[in-house]
């Protein structure tokens, strides 16, 4: 029977932990490209249906507007989140590294 050696190092538990922090953070960017084109696409179809409702011919545009500016303030909190590290973390994520 072959014999595998059990990972043990905190070398390679701390490569798969950054395969996977690569894939949250292609996860998050790949929100935000489809974020805003669908919220402007929301504020369309609610100000059409608006238009059609209350028989005008400007709210459909300005659902669009309203919309394209709530994806945008979605985006801008999205990225502030995602941001750098505080240093803190970094410089305990750095000792954590040289400790093993």
């Amino acid at each position: 029977m072959a014999y595998n050696r059990p990972i043990s190092s905190k070398q390679s538990q701390s490569r798969m932990s950054s395969g996977i922090e690569s894939l949250v953070q292609a996860e998050k960017l790949m929100q935000i490209a489809i974020l805003l084109p669908c919220a402007a696409f929301v504020g369309w179809l609610f100000g059409s249906w608006l238009d059609h409702r209350l028989h005008q011919s400007w709210i459909g545009l300005a659902g669009i507007v309203f919309g394209g500016i709530a994806g945008m303030v979605h985006v801008i909190r999205m990225v502030l989140s995602t941001g750098p590290k505080s240093d803190a973390a970094e410089r305990k994520r750095v000792k954590d590294n040289r400790g093993s």
